[in-house]
């Protein structure tokens, strides 16, 4: 069943679902004024402590800022080729208009699968119309009943300062997640299943 969910490699499959937290910081920009797709950044400390695992690409879940209301999240963990980045990073983009910025919030995401190798692209048009086929494959991928059962994890009702992270931390059996504090968004969580 979690096969269907996760349209992904074994090797990116194993550490999925994949919880992670940080503050939202500055990114380049580019989301809401290049490509009208506005995105939420986090640091790169904590992009550096995702696992090898997750391949760079595209990939969809749940996320919340502030504790706030959880959203459907589609996202990018890469280098960006068409900018050329010299850094990997890991943009958000929640499927809501909070209609302002929020730099230094709390961002949580519940990362559920993965629609798509990261690629290059030889316009800007094309990379918005990828973008755009990313947002409404993520909006029907989460619809789905496995996708809607980590809606409301455990992961997203604990405070700003604490993250779970890792593997199969999961509501639907009933295990409770083990919390630690942030730590450079790698906080590895035991579920009896397997740690990362």
């Amino acid at each position: 069943m979690k096969d269907k969910l996760l349209n992904t490699s074994n090797r990116v499959f194993n550490c999925l679902p994949y919880f992670v937290a940080g503050e939202v910081v500055k990114g380049f920009g580019r989301g809401s004024k290049e490509l009208g797709i506005p995105t939420a950044n986090l640091p790169m400390e904590v992009v550096r402590n995702l696992p090898k695992e997750l391949d760079q690409g595209v990939y969809y879940g749940w996320a919340n800022v502030d504790n706030g209301e959880i959203h459907k999240v589609v996202l990018s963990i890469g280098w960006n080729p068409f900018y050329d980045n010299k850094e990997k990073s890991m943009e958000s983009h929640i499927m809501h208009d909070f209609g302002r910025d929020f730099y230094g919030s709390t961002l949580k995401v519940c990362i559920l699968g993965h629609l798509r190798p990261e690629l290059n692209f030889d316009s800007l048009q094309s990379l918005i119309d990828a973008i755009n086929n990313d947002i409404a494959q993520a909006d029907e991928k989460l619809d789905e009943a496995e996708a809607l059962k980590y809606k409301n994890h455990n992961f997203f009702k604990i405070d700003g300062t604490t993250t779970s992270n890792g593997s199969s931390c999961d509501s639907i059996t009933n295990k409770i997640c083990n919390s630690t504090k942030i730590s450079n968004g790698h906080s590895p969580i035991n579920n009896g299943t397997h740690q990362i």
